[in-house]
């Protein structure tokens, strides 16, 4: 259980919530109370201070388990930053504790690629602070210069590569339900003074989405069939990428091609809860203090990057992608530590980051590419023909 001042601290959240479902006519979208319950200044989870990351939070990126994942992205990118040239731009979004951009910065540096700016687009002014300090004591002076913190994508013409680790399965997601044929959006009420999830007519911009996915999938979904869609994710796309003129997208992230993820069996959708490590399906418990997160759908993913003008290129799983750039130059690296514990350490790392039963597999990478080459970064496993 949480403690006292926790469940306060959630308490406070609640009321907001509260207010708001009483401002709406009794309900609110279940994707309102998602933002609300993530990003609520100050209250939600993502803008509190609470620790996320680590053993000590409720869940742990591949970046914070060591340098292996950064090093190998950096790796991957590297490319484009030097085809790109003078003037190129890294932007981030969502920047974790900071450890993805201490290690790809020193990676890049390494391999000639650094790009002039390095950008963090973060909302949690707590995680800003806590990025900026990490940065602060373990770059050198010269490499820190190159990074600055955004309140809002790039708001210029640029180059560059912008990669998002872990993110989109954090935006507040639209829950449909099919009753009777018909499309319905999952919304969140009080009742009995508890809050529950109710359902209210979708909008015509929801059932669109919804008829899409069936018209792609060549089936209906059958009677009380639930689960989350992203129709927003095409806007979202275009609003992050900005004015790029020229450069690639990496987003990796855990999820499925639309074949798999709406998979009759699935009838509940995605949707998921974790605190304290633990997964669990009420993401209506303890507001503020529990992430919540869906699975990505990479059919979506891939139609939203090609109509924000990229070329698609390329989707394999995470372990392909890094078994495709420097993971084995990684290994031989990790062979010759000469702690013991050290090394058995850096090798727990690669299984976790590879193998089937961790994140190897459940973990996607997907690239974009506008006037550069970055389809080499996927050659390891391309999936492509599952989208």
């Amino acid at each position: 259980m949480p403690d006292a001042d926790a469940l306060a601290h959630s308490g406070q959240l609640q009321a907001l919530i509260r207010a708001q479902i009483a401002e709406h006519n009794g309900a609110i979208p279940f994707s309102r109370f998602m933002e609300l319950a993530l990003y609520a200044p100050g209250l939600g989870y993502y803008s509190a201070g609470a620790s996320k990351f680590g053993e000590s939070g409720d869940f742990i990126t591949a970046p914070e388990l060591g340098p292996v994942f950064a090093a190998c992205v950096a790796e991957s990118i590297a490319p484009v930053l030097q085809q790109v040239g003078p003037g190129a731009r890294l932007l981030e979004i969502g920047g974790g504790t900071g450890a993805f951009a201490e290690v790809a910065l020193k990676r890049l540096l390494e391999l000639d690629a650094l790009p002039d700016r390095y950008a963090i687009l973060e909302p949690s002014a707590q995680l800003r602070q806590r990025q900026r300090e990490r940065l602060e004591q373990r770059l050198t002076p010269p490499l820190f210069e190159l990074v600055e913190w955004l309140d809002g994508p790039f708001d210029d013409d640029w180059d560059g590569v912008l990669f998002a680790n872990e993110v989109i399965d954090a935006l507040p997601t639209p829950r449909f339900a099919i009753d009777a044929g018909e499309v319905y959006e999952e919304h969140v009420a009080i009742e009995a003074d508890a809050l529950v999830r109710a359902l209210r007519p979708a909008d015509g911009f929801l059932s669109n989405a919804v008829r899409h996915l069936e018209r792609q999938l060549g089936r209906s979904f059958e009677h009380g069939y639930r689960s989350e869609v992203l129709p927003q994710l095409p806007y979202w796309l275009q609003a992050v990428s900005g004015g790029m003129r020229r450069g690639a997208m990496l987003f990796v992230d855990y999820g499925y091609a639309r074949g798999e993820y709406y998979l009759p069996e699935r009838s509940d959708g995605t949707l998921r809860a974790y605190y304290r490590h633990r997964m669990h399906g009420d993401p209506l418990l303890w507001p503020g203090l529990q992430d919540l997160t869906s699975s990505v759908d990479f059919t979506a993913l891939a139609e939203a990057g090609v109509g924000a003008g990229f070329d698609f290129a390329g989707y394999c799983s995470q372990a392909s992608f890094l078994l495709g750039n420097g993971l084995a130059g990684v290994l031989e690296r990790i062979e010759r530590i000469a702690d013991e514990g050290e090394r058995l350490r850096r090798t727990q790392e690669v299984k976790r980051l590879t193998l089937p039963s961790e994140m190897g597999e459940r973990f996607q990478a997907m690239g974009f590419q506008k006037d550069v080459e970055f389809g080499a970064a996927f050659l390891a496993g391309d999936l492509s023909f599952r989208l």
